[in-house]
C-alpha cells in the first residue's frame, strides 16, 4: 500500500510517500517559511517526483502530536481536505513515536523530546533494540529535571530525538547514564518515519476517516493557560 505521509509538528515540514517499507520519495525542510507556504507544494512535488496520482494513495498519514499548536491544525486540515475527497482512509501518528523510527541500534532507548518551554518537554520513551520501535510509556508533559531522574535509572544507551534534543543533552550534561543525541540527519521529525509509524496502525487495523482526526496537544495552549491563571487568581 502506498502511504502519503506529512509531518508539520514543529519548525520542520516534510512530506514522503512510502510502500511496503520502502521509501519512494521525500522532501524536508527547516526554514523560517510557515508550513501553510510550504506543505503543499512539497506535497505536489514529491508525488510528481515519484510518478504517483493521489488517487493510488492507500492511506494518509499525519502526525497528530504533541507539537505546534498551528503547526499540527495545519498538517491535519490538509490531511482532511484530501481524505475527504477520495475517500481514503488515515493513520493518525504519534508525533513522538515517529521520531523514534528514526533510530535502530541493538540494545538502545530512543528518547524523543519536543520543546514545550519553561523547561518542559513533551516525551516519550522507546526500546528500538529489535529494529522496530516498542514503546515504554505514554506521551506526556514534564520537566526535564523529571525526565533526567528518569533517565539515569536506565542502564542502555539513551539517543536523544526531537526539537528538544539539543536542550536536553545541555541541561542533563551532568548526569550519570549514557546518554547521546542523535545526529541532525536523523533528529528531527520526518514524514517518512511518520509513514514507517502508520504501517503499524495499518497492520492492526488502527484507522480511522479524515472528519475524525483530531490534534492531541498533551496540554492546554498558552492562551488557554494563563486565562485559567487569571479566572483562578480572581476567584481568591
Amino acid at each position: 500500500m502506498k502511504i502519503l505521509a506529512i509531518d508539520t509538528s514543529a519548525k520542520s515540514a516534510s512530506a514522503a510517500v512510502v510502500e511496503n517499507g520502502r521509501i519512494l520519495g521525500e522532501f524536508f525542510i527547516n526554514t523560517m517559511l510557515t508550513h501553510s507556504e510550504t506543505l503543499m507544494p512539497m506535497i505536489d512535488a514529491v508525488l510528481a517526483s515519484t510518478r504517483i496520482d493521489l488517487s493510488d494513495i492507500g492511506c494518509f498519514a499525519v502526525n497528530t502530536g504533541p507539537g505546534s499548536f498551528t503547526g499540527l491544525r495545519i498538517g491535519i486540515a490538509a490531511v482532511k481536505g484530501m481524505a475527504y475527497a477520495l475517500s481514503t482512509p488515515c493513520a493518525a501518528v504519534s508525533t513522538l513515536e515517529s521520531m523514534a523510527y528514526n533510530i535502530s541500534e541493538p540494545d538502545t532507548i530512543v528518547c524523543a523530546v519536543m520543546d514545550a518551554r519553561c523547561d518542559q518537554v513533551y516525551n516519550a520513551l522507546f526500546d528500538v533494540s529489535a529494529g522496530v520501535p516498542e514503546r515504554i510509556c505514554e506521551d506526556r508533559a514534564l520537566t526535564i529535571a523529571e525526565l533526567a531522574g528518569e533517565l539515569e535509572t536506565i542502564d542502555k544507551k539513551i539517543v536523544l530525538v526531537g526539537d528538544g534534543a539539543e536542550l536536553c543533552m545541555k541541561k542533563m550534561s551532568g548526569i550519570s547514564c549514557d546518554l547521546h543525541i542523535a545526529p541532525e540527519n536523523v533528529r528531527f521529525q520526518r514524514a517518512s518515519s511518520t509513514a514507517l509509524a502508520a504501517e503499524k496502525l495499518i497492520d492492526s487495523g488502527d484507522l480511522t476517516e479524515g472528519g475524525a482526526l483530531m490534534p492531541k496537544y498533551l496540554r492546554l495552549p498558552q492562551a488557554q493557560r494563563e486565562l485559567i491563571a487569571k479566572q483562578n487568581s480572581l476567584s481568591k
